[in-house]
């Protein structure tokens, strides 16, 4: 739910008052959840700070200081976190009874990253930083209600922070898939236009030349040529100065017989590798005029040849881009399959190929690992190259590079992968794989990305990870134990329990 913060007008101001702690007291233990609080035992405290909130009204503002410990005594408050685009995002209510802002002060943290705002007329209790610590030290079952609390909302958020996590992974891999299927979908679309066109150029020089008979001599020799223009897709490849050669002499060649469109005509015939000597018994055979009608019918047929070649060409790219997503995308709850690192390396690099392309990012691969599979279940393995592959992209320069290497050890295959963008500062290394903790811009990362990873490595397959770091040289190293799934899963897996 999406929401804009809005102006408020003096008329929606909170009004903040002291009354008797006592009082409070009385008012929360109306509450079932703190009908049984020791609220008694907290000394020394005889005022309280309320505050009448009318609808609309903000308790807090994101960035704002001194943190409050707060609970609802009328109304409903909610939460709204602050978007890039400027629009708040829902992310939690308080009901009346209920408490907040035990989160960022438990966190540490100094200021209020969320709006807290009245959606209907409410009453708030609320306490300092300060009374909230004493709050905590001396009642210990208002402690173990604020200690729940606390642990429910950061299940919440990790939920959240997950999905996000996922949606952002699975945007940016869409984006790269969406641009790599444009290119050669546009190619095989201008390759089908230009097909029907010569496929009416073949219809009305078959037509003329129908209106003579040919001879056995003559038949022969199309067939010899139209089993060459059909034997292949793939002629021998020439340099630039070859192929320019080769080009204007067919092209003089055949303009020497009067052909018709003989400069359109050779460089077709030469691409699908045709010469002088090979069209020669066309023109033993022919008439001239018949020999130019026989040779554009030709040009014809090779260019619509040569463009089926360019659709295969397109939907065999094309598949192999959907064949890169099932193995990325593979999760069946099947039995242990042997994966092959390799290719689950090749297919990440294929789905990220455009990012990494507009950065103009070169790859360098040294897959040495002999054997190079391992046994797994699942995806895995593949979010752990796309979170690793994409942070090396964009910690790495414009015109950079990438290097991607794998070797064996006794007990284990080693994947590592590489950039030389700025590096890692030491005094952040050691947190890089804590959960929620990133040094992106806000909105730009969940700070999950790493942790999924060093969860998946360690935990899934038994692995480790480890990362080494300097300015324009950073490493992550993987090792994957060269086991079977069930050796490397605990007793509880084994069972069905996990």
């Amino acid at each position: 739910m999406l929401e804009d913060a809005g102006a408020v007008t003096e008329s929606e101001r909170p009004q903040v008052e002291s009354v008797a702690f006592a009082e409070v007291v009385e008012r929360l233990r109306s509450f079932p959840t703190w009908s049984a609080s020791d609220l008694e035992t907290w000394r020394g405290v005889e005022t309280a700070e309320l505050v009448r909130l009318p609808t609309g009204a903000a308790l807090a503002q994101p960035g704002e200081s001194p943190l409050r410990y707060s609970v609802v005594l009328e109304g409903k408050l909610r939460a709204d976190r602050p978007e890039q685009d400027g629009t708040m995002t829902t992310v939690g209510y308080a009901m009346a009874g209920g408490g907040f802002g035990e989160t960022p002060l438990l966190h540490g943290k100094t200021a209020w990253t969320f709006r807290i705002s009245a959606i209907e007329p409410s009453v708030v209790v609320r306490f300092s930083a300060e009374q909230f610590w004493n709050l905590m030290a001396c009642c210990p079952s208002v402690r173990q209600m604020i200690i729940k609390d606390f642990s429910e909302r950061m299940q919440a958020y990790q939920v959240e922070a997950l999905h996000r996590e996922k949606l952002v992974t699975l945007g940016t891999l869409a984006a790269g898939l969406m641009h790599e299927l444009h290119n050669p979908g546009s190619a095989a679309k201008r390759s089908a236009a230009l097909l029907r066109e010569n496929l009416l150029r073949l219809q009305e020089i078959g037509l003329r030349m129908s209106r003579r008979p040919k001879t056995v001599e003559q038949l022969d020799c199309m067939k010899v040529l139209l089993q060459h223009t059909v034997s292949s897709c793939r002629m021998t490849a020439m340099s630039s100065m070859e192929q320019t050669d080769a080009d204007e002499a067919l092209s003089q060649w055949l303009a020497g017989a009067g052909v018709a469109n003989a400069f359109t005509i050779g460089p077709a015939l030469v691409a699908m590798g045709f010469n002088a000597e090979e069209l020669g018994c066309a023109r033993q055979y022919f008439d001239p005029q018949s020999f130019s009608d026989a040779l554009n019918w030709l040009g014809a047929l090779v260019t619509s040849v040569s463009q089926v070649c360019a659709i295969e060409d397109s939907i065999g790219r094309i598949s192999e881009l959907v064949m890169a997503v099932k193995k990325f995308a593979y999760d069946e709850k099947t039995p242990s399959k042997e994966l092959d690192v390799h290719d689950s390396l090749q297919s990440t690099l294929t789905i990220l190929g455009h990012k990494l392309r507009i950065k103009q990012i070169g790859v360098e691969k040294r897959f040495k690992a002999s054997p190079s599979t391992i046994a797994t279940r699942g995806s895995a393995l593949s979010q752990v190259w796309t979170n690793l592959i994409d942070n090396a992209a964009d910690a790495s320069p414009v015109n950079g590079q990438i290097e991607i290497s794998t070797w064996t050890e006794p007990d284990w295959l080693v994947v590592c992968i590489g950039d030389h963008g700025g590096g890692i500062p030491a005094e952040t290394l050691p947190r890089i794989f804590d959960a929620f903790f990133t040094t992106k811009p806000q909105g730009s990362g969940t700070g999950l990305g790493l942790e999924i990873v060093h969860r998946i490595i360690t935990q899934k397959f038994g692995g480790k990870i480890d990362v080494e770091s300097k300015p324009g040289d950073t490493r992550f190293v993987v090792r994957l134990p060269r086991k079977t799934a069930a050796e490397t899963q605990s007793p509880a897996q084994q069972n069905g329990r996990v």
